[in-house]
């Protein structure tokens, strides 16, 4: 199955010119038509382009045709500034339409924007650049994603050995942990109770990550969600004086805090493996014998032929 691609530029410009290069190629060789190939040039700053054209690369969906996916090319900085100048009334026509916006990390703050404003439900999964065009295409990352895509019914599965049995229902959504804590309190940040939260980040130490659950914690989002579930972590550093602590502390303290169950082990974030995962619908999740089983329906997806 192939699909219209409309790329998307809402944060940093490509720093690694050969993988989006890779992206196109790949992408276009298996079919796929893509078009808004005009933002990979975009500079202004560290930004793919002023913050006025990247909000007008999602402002253009209010109107005209739909493309199938909409596929940001890559994280960074710089989707913050866009929340403002963003059509969320027109942005309304997307929610229940058949097409698919996805992306990570700095994208998890127009995830969250476009559900809280607009009620708009996203895809958390691969991009352009990092994904589509690394050197070598990771199978569990392109198969998942194109099996969402082409399925009215999905799940996502992973080994989950430290996790005790568990069955829970609720809305499926999260990402990059720094964007949503960034958005706590605001009005681009969902208000979901009884959720099953995922969450992510990359580069930063136990504490901070701590710091960041337990602002979660004191502004009430964690307390009512039915379970906190753990993405990749990567790319960070412990210290000498941290004398023991590291992640697996972190998280044990935060479930402690909360006494909602935490699921461990997701391929989600910044590794090479990763799941496509929703970011407002309604899912179940379910462990048993150390294996996590997700599954979701009335995802946004393309319209099948």
């Amino acid at each position: 199955m192939t699909y219209d691609i409309r790329l998307i530029a809402p944060s940093g410009y490509p720093h690694n010119v050969a993988a989006m290069r890779r992206g196109v190629e790949r992408l276009e060789e298996d079919g796929h038509r893509l078009s808004g190939l005009d933002v990979l040039d975009r500079r202004h700053l560290r930004f793919a382009g002023t913050d006025a054209e990247r909000a007008a690369d999602l402002n253009a969906l209010v109107d005209g045709p739909l493309p199938d996916v909409v596929l940001a090319i890559r994280g960074g900085y710089g989707a913050h500034p866009l929340l403002p100048l963003l059509d969320y009334d027109g942005l309304r026509r997307l929610a229940g339409a058949p097409v698919a916006l996805v992306g990570h990390s700095d994208f998890t703050a127009l995830q969250c924007a476009l559900l809280a404003c607009s009620g708009v439900a996203t895809l958390g999964g691969p991009m352009l650049g990092p994904d589509f065009g690394a050197s070598e295409l990771d199978p569990l990352t392109a198969s998942h994603f194109w099996n969402v895509l082409a399925s009215d019914r999905a799940e996502a599965s992973w080994d989950a050995p430290e996790t005790a049995d568990l069955a829970v229902e609720g809305t499926i959504w999260g990402g990059n942990l720094a964007m949503l804590t960034s958005l706590a309190g605001s009005p681009y940040f969902p208000g979901i109770d009884g959720g099953i939260l995922f969450i992510e980040d990359i580069a930063e130490p136990p504490y901070r990550v701590e710091r960041m659950l337990y602002h979660l914690v004191h502004a009430g989002v964690l307390k009512r969600q039915k379970a906190l579930v753990v993405g990749d972590f990567t790319s960070y550093r412990v210290a000498e004086y941290d004398n023991g602590y590291d992640l697996p502390v972190t998280f044990e303290r935060i479930a402690a805090a909360t006494g909602i169950p935490l699921v461990r082990g997701l391929p989600f974030g910044h590794a090479a493996a990763k799941l496509t995962l929703p970011f407002g619908v309604s899912g179940r999740l379910d462990v048993a014998a150390g294996r996590a089983r997700l599954a979701f329906a009335g995802h946004p997806r393309p319209k099948t032929p």
